[in-house]
Protein backbone atom coordinates (compact mmCIF):
# COMPACT_ATOMS: atom_id res chain seq x y z
CA UNK A 1 0.00 0.00 0.00
CA UNK A 2 3.05 2.20 0.86
CA UNK A 3 4.36 1.55 -2.56
CA UNK A 4 0.53 2.66 -4.16
CA UNK A 5 0.67 5.97 -2.63
CA UNK A 6 4.11 6.63 -3.33
CA UNK A 7 2.86 6.45 -7.28
CA UNK A 8 0.06 8.40 -6.36
CA UNK A 9 2.13 11.18 -5.47
CA UNK A 10 4.74 10.68 -7.77
CA UNK A 11 1.72 10.84 -10.42
CA UNK A 12 0.29 14.56 -9.03
CA UNK A 13 4.04 15.92 -8.75
CA UNK A 14 4.09 14.64 -12.98
CA UNK A 15 1.09 16.30 -13.58
CA UNK A 16 2.36 19.50 -11.72
CA UNK A 17 5.41 19.70 -14.10
CA UNK A 18 3.17 18.75 -17.05
CA UNK A 19 1.05 21.71 -16.26
CA UNK A 20 3.92 23.92 -15.94
CA UNK A 21 5.28 23.10 -19.20
CA UNK A 22 2.33 23.19 -21.03
CA UNK A 23 1.80 26.59 -19.98
CA UNK A 24 5.08 27.83 -20.47
CA UNK A 25 5.36 26.12 -24.13
CA UNK A 26 1.85 28.12 -24.36
CA UNK A 27 3.31 31.32 -23.34
CA UNK A 28 6.01 30.82 -25.79
CA UNK A 29 3.90 30.26 -28.89
CA UNK A 30 1.75 33.25 -27.95
CA UNK A 31 5.26 35.61 -27.47
CA UNK A 32 6.48 33.99 -31.05
CA UNK A 33 3.17 34.56 -32.72
CA UNK A 34 3.12 38.18 -31.66
CA UNK A 35 6.59 38.90 -31.83
CA UNK A 36 5.86 37.95 -35.66
CA UNK A 37 3.02 39.99 -35.79
CA UNK A 38 4.96 43.01 -34.83
CA UNK A 39 7.63 42.48 -37.48
CA UNK A 40 5.34 42.44 -40.09
CA UNK A 41 3.37 45.17 -39.16
CA UNK A 42 6.87 47.11 -39.52
CA UNK A 43 7.91 46.01 -42.73
CA UNK A 44 4.14 47.11 -43.84
CA UNK A 45 5.50 50.75 -42.26
CA UNK A 46 8.68 50.70 -44.03
CA UNK A 47 7.02 49.91 -47.51
CA UNK A 48 4.94 52.89 -46.60
CA UNK A 49 7.97 55.01 -45.63
CA UNK A 50 9.31 53.06 -48.91
CA UNK A 51 6.59 55.07 -51.05
CA UNK A 52 6.60 58.09 -49.12
CA UNK A 53 9.97 58.60 -50.23
CA UNK A 54 9.66 57.92 -53.57
CA UNK A 55 6.98 60.56 -53.46
CA UNK A 56 9.56 62.75 -52.16
CA UNK A 57 12.26 62.07 -54.65
CA UNK A 58 9.59 62.46 -57.72
CA UNK A 59 8.40 66.22 -56.20
CA UNK A 60 11.76 67.22 -55.73
CA UNK A 61 12.60 65.88 -59.74
CA UNK A 62 9.31 68.01 -60.62
CA UNK A 63 10.34 70.94 -58.73
CA UNK A 64 13.67 70.98 -60.46
CA UNK A 65 13.62 69.39 -63.93
CA UNK A 66 9.92 70.53 -64.29
CA UNK A 67 8.64 67.35 -65.84
CA UNK A 68 5.86 66.11 -66.58
CA UNK A 69 3.95 64.57 -63.27
CA UNK A 70 0.59 64.06 -61.34
CA UNK A 71 1.99 66.54 -58.38
CA UNK A 72 -1.39 66.47 -57.00
CA UNK A 73 -1.29 62.59 -56.90
CA UNK A 74 2.58 63.05 -55.18
CA UNK A 75 0.95 65.65 -52.72
CA UNK A 76 -1.97 63.01 -51.53
CA UNK A 77 0.86 60.33 -50.66
CA UNK A 78 2.92 62.49 -48.77
CA UNK A 79 -0.22 64.02 -46.64
CA UNK A 80 -1.82 60.55 -46.40
CA UNK A 81 0.94 60.06 -43.78
CA UNK A 82 -0.59 60.88 -40.22
CA UNK A 83 0.29 58.34 -37.96
CA UNK A 84 4.13 58.02 -38.78
CA UNK A 85 6.50 60.72 -37.49
CA UNK A 86 9.17 61.19 -40.19
CA UNK A 87 12.40 63.51 -40.36
CA UNK A 88 13.67 64.41 -44.14
CA UNK A 89 17.08 65.56 -43.84
CA UNK A 90 19.90 66.67 -46.53
CA UNK A 91 23.16 65.04 -46.32
CA UNK A 92 24.38 67.77 -43.83
CA UNK A 93 21.80 66.80 -41.20
CA UNK A 94 19.73 70.15 -41.90
CA UNK A 95 16.05 69.32 -40.88
CA UNK A 96 14.35 69.84 -44.21
CA UNK A 97 10.78 68.60 -43.08
CA UNK A 98 8.99 67.03 -40.37
CA UNK A 99 5.52 65.53 -40.16
CA UNK A 100 3.32 63.77 -36.93
CA UNK A 101 5.67 64.58 -34.14
CA UNK A 102 4.29 66.25 -31.27
CA UNK A 103 6.28 69.20 -30.76
CA UNK A 104 6.68 70.99 -27.15
CA UNK A 105 5.92 74.05 -28.75
CA UNK A 106 2.88 74.55 -30.23
CA UNK A 107 3.05 76.63 -33.58
CA UNK A 108 0.35 78.42 -35.57
CA UNK A 109 1.79 77.55 -38.51
CA UNK A 110 0.15 74.14 -40.32
CA UNK A 111 3.29 73.96 -42.25
CA UNK A 112 6.10 70.96 -41.13
CA UNK A 113 8.69 73.39 -42.67
CA UNK A 114 8.40 76.00 -39.79
CA UNK A 115 10.28 75.18 -36.97
CA UNK A 116 10.78 77.48 -33.93
CA UNK A 117 14.01 77.18 -32.00
CA UNK A 118 12.56 75.21 -29.36
CA UNK A 119 11.02 72.87 -31.60
CA UNK A 120 14.49 72.01 -33.96
CA UNK A 121 16.02 71.90 -30.52
CA UNK A 122 13.42 68.66 -29.69
CA UNK A 123 13.68 67.58 -33.48
CA UNK A 124 17.80 67.68 -33.83
CA UNK A 125 17.29 65.15 -30.32
CA UNK A 126 14.78 62.54 -32.45
CA UNK A 127 17.48 63.10 -35.39
CA UNK A 128 19.97 62.09 -33.43
CA UNK A 129 18.54 59.06 -31.57
CA UNK A 130 16.93 58.02 -35.24
CA UNK A 131 20.23 57.80 -36.34
CA UNK A 132 20.81 54.70 -34.29
CA UNK A 133 18.32 52.77 -35.84
CA UNK A 134 16.92 51.01 -38.52
CA UNK A 135 14.42 53.37 -39.71
CA UNK A 136 16.41 55.08 -42.61
CA UNK A 137 15.99 55.25 -46.44
CA UNK A 138 18.44 57.24 -48.35
CA UNK A 139 16.39 59.47 -51.11
CA UNK A 140 18.99 59.74 -54.33
CA UNK A 141 17.50 62.92 -55.94
CA UNK A 142 20.72 62.74 -58.64
CA UNK A 143 24.27 62.09 -58.17
CA UNK A 144 25.11 65.18 -56.30
CA UNK A 145 22.04 65.37 -53.77
CA UNK A 146 20.95 62.89 -51.09
CA UNK A 147 18.65 63.46 -48.56
CA UNK A 148 17.48 60.90 -45.69
CA UNK A 149 14.19 59.82 -44.60
CA UNK A 150 14.24 58.62 -41.05
CA UNK A 151 10.91 58.03 -39.06
CA UNK A 152 9.39 56.49 -35.94
CA UNK A 153 7.53 53.12 -35.48
CA UNK A 154 3.91 54.29 -35.20
CA UNK A 155 1.79 54.52 -31.68
CA UNK A 156 0.20 51.56 -32.77
CA UNK A 157 2.54 49.62 -33.74
CA UNK A 158 5.15 50.38 -30.59
CA UNK A 159 1.91 49.70 -28.37
CA UNK A 160 1.36 46.23 -30.07
CA UNK A 161 5.42 45.74 -29.30
CA UNK A 162 4.69 46.09 -26.03
CA UNK A 163 1.64 43.92 -26.37
CA UNK A 164 2.88 40.71 -26.25
CA UNK A 165 4.56 41.78 -22.75
CA UNK A 166 1.38 43.06 -20.92
CA UNK A 167 -0.22 39.88 -22.01
CA UNK A 168 2.76 37.31 -21.41
CA UNK A 169 2.34 39.05 -17.75
CA UNK A 170 -1.19 38.55 -17.17
CA UNK A 171 -0.89 35.13 -18.47
CA UNK A 172 1.68 34.25 -16.17
CA UNK A 173 -0.37 36.05 -13.18
CA UNK A 174 -3.28 33.39 -14.57
CA UNK A 175 -1.54 30.50 -14.57
CA UNK A 176 0.04 31.20 -10.97
CA UNK A 177 -3.31 32.12 -9.35
CA UNK A 178 -5.08 28.68 -11.19
CA UNK A 179 -1.43 27.07 -9.96
CA UNK A 180 -1.92 27.99 -6.39
CA UNK A 181 -6.23 27.71 -6.54
CA UNK A 182 -5.57 24.03 -7.54
CA UNK A 183 -2.82 23.71 -4.76
CA UNK A 184 -5.12 25.04 -2.47
CA UNK A 185 -8.40 22.98 -3.57
CA UNK A 186 -5.99 20.06 -2.84
CA UNK A 187 -5.09 20.93 0.35
CA UNK A 188 -8.56 21.77 1.92
CA UNK A 189 -9.45 18.24 0.20
CA UNK A 190 -6.67 16.34 1.85
CA UNK A 191 -7.53 18.16 4.73
CA UNK A 192 -10.97 16.84 5.00
CA UNK A 193 -9.77 13.16 4.29
CA UNK A 194 -7.36 14.19 7.39
CA UNK A 195 -9.99 15.15 9.72
CA UNK A 196 -12.45 12.10 8.71
CA UNK A 197 -10.03 9.78 8.79
CA UNK A 198 -9.03 11.21 12.41
CA UNK A 199 -12.37 11.24 13.86
CA UNK A 200 -13.36 7.91 12.31
CA UNK A 201 -10.41 6.35 14.00
CA UNK A 202 -10.59 7.61 17.31
CA UNK A 203 -14.38 6.73 17.07
CA UNK A 204 -13.70 3.12 16.07
CA UNK A 205 -11.37 2.85 19.14
CA UNK A 206 -13.72 4.21 21.59
CA UNK A 207 -15.73 1.14 22.11
CA UNK A 208 -13.24 -1.57 22.19
CA UNK A 209 -11.31 0.70 24.57
CA UNK A 210 -14.24 1.02 26.74
CA UNK A 211 -14.44 -2.76 26.92
CA UNK A 212 -11.16 -3.45 27.40
CA UNK A 213 -11.55 -1.26 30.63
CA UNK A 214 -14.37 -2.97 31.46
CA UNK A 215 -13.07 -6.33 31.36
CA UNK A 216 -9.43 -5.47 33.40
CA UNK A 217 -11.63 -4.25 36.05
CA UNK A 218 -13.60 -7.15 35.85
CA UNK A 219 -10.22 -9.41 36.15
CA UNK A 220 -8.95 -7.55 38.85
CA UNK A 221 -12.18 -8.18 40.84
CA UNK A 222 -11.67 -11.96 39.78
CA UNK A 223 -8.49 -12.09 41.17
CA UNK A 224 -6.23 -12.45 38.26
CA UNK A 225 -2.53 -11.30 39.24
CA UNK A 226 -2.53 -7.55 39.44
CA UNK A 227 0.72 -7.83 38.03
CA UNK A 228 -0.74 -9.12 34.35
CA UNK A 229 -3.81 -6.68 34.96
CA UNK A 230 -1.45 -3.77 35.37
CA UNK A 231 0.29 -4.31 32.02
CA UNK A 232 -2.97 -5.20 30.84
CA UNK A 233 -4.26 -1.39 31.92
CA UNK A 234 -0.90 0.29 30.32
CA UNK A 235 -1.64 -0.82 27.23
CA UNK A 236 -5.56 0.28 27.40
CA UNK A 237 -4.59 3.57 28.50
CA UNK A 238 -1.79 3.58 25.71
CA UNK A 239 -4.93 2.77 23.12
CA UNK A 240 -6.91 5.87 24.98
CA UNK A 241 -3.79 8.22 24.94
CA UNK A 242 -3.75 7.26 20.65
CA UNK A 243 -7.49 7.69 20.21
CA UNK A 244 -6.91 11.03 22.15
CA UNK A 245 -4.62 11.83 19.52
CA UNK A 246 -6.23 11.00 16.46
CA UNK A 247 -9.18 13.44 17.67
CA UNK A 248 -7.42 16.37 17.82
CA UNK A 249 -5.70 15.51 14.11
CA UNK A 250 -9.01 16.47 13.37
CA UNK A 251 -9.71 19.53 15.41
CA UNK A 252 -7.67 22.75 16.72
CA UNK A 253 -6.23 21.13 19.94
CA UNK A 254 -6.05 22.52 23.15
CA UNK A 255 -2.71 24.55 24.03
CA UNK A 256 -0.94 24.90 27.63
CA UNK A 257 2.09 26.59 29.03
CA UNK A 258 5.02 23.75 29.09
CA UNK A 259 8.87 23.58 30.01
CA UNK A 260 10.44 21.96 27.32
CA UNK A 261 12.65 19.95 29.64
CA UNK A 262 9.78 18.24 31.10
CA UNK A 263 7.92 18.01 27.72
CA UNK A 264 11.15 16.51 25.79
CA UNK A 265 11.77 14.04 28.97
CA UNK A 266 8.30 13.16 29.32
CA UNK A 267 8.25 12.03 25.44
CA UNK A 268 10.69 10.24 25.08
CA UNK A 269 9.65 8.13 28.72
CA UNK A 270 7.55 5.66 26.39
CA UNK A 271 9.62 5.11 24.13
CA UNK A 272 12.59 4.54 26.20
CA UNK A 273 11.34 0.97 27.34
CA UNK A 274 10.27 0.14 24.26
CA UNK A 275 13.26 0.48 22.09
CA UNK A 276 16.32 -2.01 21.31
CA UNK A 277 19.02 -1.79 24.20
CA UNK A 278 21.29 -2.12 21.32
CA UNK A 279 20.09 1.69 20.66
CA UNK A 280 21.49 4.42 23.08
CA UNK A 281 18.89 7.31 23.64
CA UNK A 282 20.79 10.19 25.07
CA UNK A 283 18.67 13.38 26.22
CA UNK A 284 21.37 17.00 26.35
CA UNK A 285 18.81 19.30 28.38
CA UNK A 286 19.77 22.96 28.65
CA UNK A 287 20.43 24.02 32.61
CA UNK A 288 17.61 26.74 32.65
CA UNK A 289 14.22 26.03 31.60
CA UNK A 290 11.81 27.36 29.05
CA UNK A 291 8.36 27.47 28.33
CA UNK A 292 6.59 26.95 24.96
CA UNK A 293 2.83 26.44 24.46
CA UNK A 294 2.22 22.79 23.99
CA UNK A 295 -0.41 19.95 23.21
CA UNK A 296 1.67 17.31 25.30
CA UNK A 297 -0.27 14.67 23.47
CA UNK A 298 0.75 15.34 20.30
CA UNK A 299 4.03 16.53 20.93
CA UNK A 300 5.10 13.20 22.59
CA UNK A 301 3.64 11.88 19.26
CA UNK A 302 6.43 13.82 17.71
CA UNK A 303 9.16 12.62 19.23
CA UNK A 304 7.68 8.94 19.07
CA UNK A 305 7.49 8.95 15.81
CA UNK A 306 10.74 10.73 15.13
CA UNK A 307 12.55 7.97 17.66
CA UNK A 308 10.84 5.19 16.00
CA UNK A 309 11.98 6.21 12.43
CA UNK A 310 15.62 6.68 14.33
CA UNK A 311 15.42 3.11 15.26
CA UNK A 312 14.49 2.18 11.68
CA UNK A 313 16.87 4.10 9.98
CA UNK A 314 19.70 2.14 12.47
CA UNK A 315 18.01 -0.85 11.99
CA UNK A 316 17.93 -1.24 15.94
CA UNK A 317 21.53 -0.71 16.52
CA UNK A 318 22.98 2.80 16.78
CA UNK A 319 22.27 5.60 18.75
CA UNK A 320 20.01 8.75 19.07
CA UNK A 321 20.62 11.82 20.52
CA UNK A 322 18.18 14.48 21.42
CA UNK A 323 19.52 17.74 22.25
CA UNK A 324 17.45 21.29 23.65
CA UNK A 325 18.89 24.66 22.90
CA UNK A 326 16.79 27.27 24.21
CA UNK A 327 20.22 30.18 23.42
CA UNK A 328 17.75 31.81 20.83
CA UNK A 329 15.03 34.47 21.82
CA UNK A 330 12.80 33.52 19.73
CA UNK A 331 12.77 29.76 19.37
CA UNK A 332 12.98 26.73 21.69
CA UNK A 333 15.05 24.25 19.40
CA UNK A 334 15.18 20.20 19.59
CA UNK A 335 17.76 18.53 17.83
CA UNK A 336 17.18 14.74 17.05
CA UNK A 337 19.85 12.96 15.39
CA UNK A 338 20.57 8.99 14.73
CA UNK A 339 23.57 7.36 13.32
CA UNK A 340 21.13 5.27 10.90
CA UNK A 341 22.07 5.03 6.68
CA UNK A 342 21.26 8.88 6.15
CA UNK A 343 19.03 10.53 3.76
CA UNK A 344 19.97 11.91 0.28
CA UNK A 345 20.07 15.54 0.33
CA UNK A 346 17.20 15.59 -2.84
CA UNK A 347 14.58 14.08 -0.59
CA UNK A 348 15.33 16.43 2.41
CA UNK A 349 11.63 17.74 1.75
CA UNK A 350 10.17 14.86 0.03
CA UNK A 351 10.48 12.56 3.42
CA UNK A 352 7.55 14.93 4.66
CA UNK A 353 4.89 13.86 1.98
CA UNK A 354 2.16 11.61 2.17
CA UNK A 355 3.52 8.05 0.32
CA UNK A 356 7.21 8.82 0.68
CA UNK A 357 8.73 5.52 2.85
CA UNK A 358 11.64 3.51 2.65
CA UNK A 359 10.38 0.62 4.47
CA UNK A 360 8.50 -2.47 3.00
CA UNK A 361 6.02 -2.18 5.15
CA UNK A 362 4.33 0.98 6.33
CA UNK A 363 1.86 4.24 4.49
CA UNK A 364 4.65 6.93 4.79
CA UNK A 365 2.02 9.03 6.63
CA UNK A 366 4.37 9.72 9.99
CA UNK A 367 6.66 12.49 8.93
CA UNK A 368 3.68 13.79 7.49
CA UNK A 369 1.88 14.17 10.66
CA UNK A 370 4.84 15.43 12.68
CA UNK A 371 4.96 18.14 10.43
CA UNK A 372 1.29 18.67 10.48
CA UNK A 373 1.58 18.87 14.36
CA UNK A 374 4.81 20.76 14.48
CA UNK A 375 3.66 23.20 11.79
CA UNK A 376 -0.30 23.74 11.45
CA UNK A 377 -0.53 23.25 14.80
CA UNK A 378 2.06 24.77 17.32
CA UNK A 379 3.24 27.31 15.08
CA UNK A 380 6.88 25.85 14.32
CA UNK A 381 9.04 24.60 11.98
CA UNK A 382 10.61 20.54 11.24
CA UNK A 383 13.15 20.16 8.44
CA UNK A 384 15.86 17.88 7.89
CA UNK A 385 19.19 20.11 9.77
CA UNK A 386 21.53 17.48 8.07
CA UNK A 387 22.28 14.28 6.99
CA UNK A 388 24.98 12.05 5.89
CA UNK A 389 24.44 9.08 3.73
CA UNK A 390 25.84 5.99 5.87
CA UNK A 391 26.56 8.02 8.86
CA UNK A 392 23.11 9.62 10.14
CA UNK A 393 20.52 12.55 10.40
CA UNK A 394 19.58 15.14 12.46
CA UNK A 395 16.02 16.48 12.20
CA UNK A 396 15.70 19.83 13.89
CA UNK A 397 12.43 21.35 15.21
CA UNK A 398 12.12 25.07 16.59
CA UNK A 399 8.99 25.76 18.55
CA UNK A 400 7.94 29.51 19.43
CA UNK A 401 9.18 30.37 23.17
CA UNK A 402 7.18 32.11 25.77
CA UNK A 403 8.94 35.36 26.79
Amino acid sequence: MAINIHKIYDRRRIWKIAFITISLVLVGAFILISNNLVKDLAEQERERMQIWANATKELTTVSTAGTNTDVDFLFSIIESNHNIPVLLVDDSGNILLHRNFKLPEPTDSLSPYDISPVNKSFLEKKLSHLKGSHNHIPIVIDEHTVQHLYYEDSTVLRRLAYFPYIQLAVLIVFVVIVYFALISIKKAEQNKVWVGLSKETAHQLGTPISSLMAWTQMLDALGVDKDVVSDMDKDVHRLSVIADRFSKIGSKPEMEIAFINHAVTDSLEYMRSRISQRVKLTLHLPEDECGVMLCQSLFEWVMENLTKNAVDAMQGEGKIDVTVHNDSWKMVIIDVADTGKGISHKNFKTVFNPGYTTKKRGWGLGLTLVKRIIEEYHGGKIYVKESEIGRGTTFRIELPRLR
